[in-house]
């Protein structure tokens, strides 16, 4: 199987019950309902595992918007843009294959951080995707498109 590095993992994040932001975390566990103890684990598998890149961050950036790594929601946060990748495209991260679901639809807890944010991440602030192959991802591991 071909794979072509697009990247690394810069962060992790879980949702929990518990908190209503989500926790980082060094690894993740993956099977098909998506992440292992994540409250959104068996919802939707279409959208079990949100992809962010630092490039949507580097949009609010530029627009004069400070959001902490995490705000926009994401499971996993790439060091690289992704919003090239469509539905149907797999990646592998560590022990894991994902593929692409869907673009990221904004939400309106975006203008809970800035009334802007929705409309200038409209199209990048991340891809959805579900899981093809469960296992183990951690932080600083490779993503490869497949």
């Amino acid at each position: 199987m071909p794979k072509k590095s697009i990247g690394s993992v810069l962060a992790l994040y879980q949702s929990t019950t518990q908190t209503p932001s989500r926790i980082a975390k060094e690894t993740l566990s993956l099977n098909e309902g998506g992440i292992v103890g994540d409250k959104f684990h068996s919802k939707n598998i279409m959208r079990s595992v949100l992809l962010s890149s630092t490039h949507s961050y580097d949009i609010a950036t530029n627009n004069n918007i400070s959001i902490n790594a995490g705000a926009l929601g994401e499971n996993i946060l790439i060091d690289s843009e992704i919003n090239h990748l469509v539905a149907g495209d797999q990646i592998a991260i560590g022990e894991v294959i994902l593929q692409i679901t869907q673009n990221c639809t904004i939400c309106k807890g975006l203008t809970q951080i800035n009334s802007k944010l929705p409309k200038l991440l409209k199209d990048d602030r991340g891809i959805f995707s579900k899981v093809v192959k469960d296992g183990n991802i951690k932080i600083s591991d490779t993503v490869y498109i497949i």
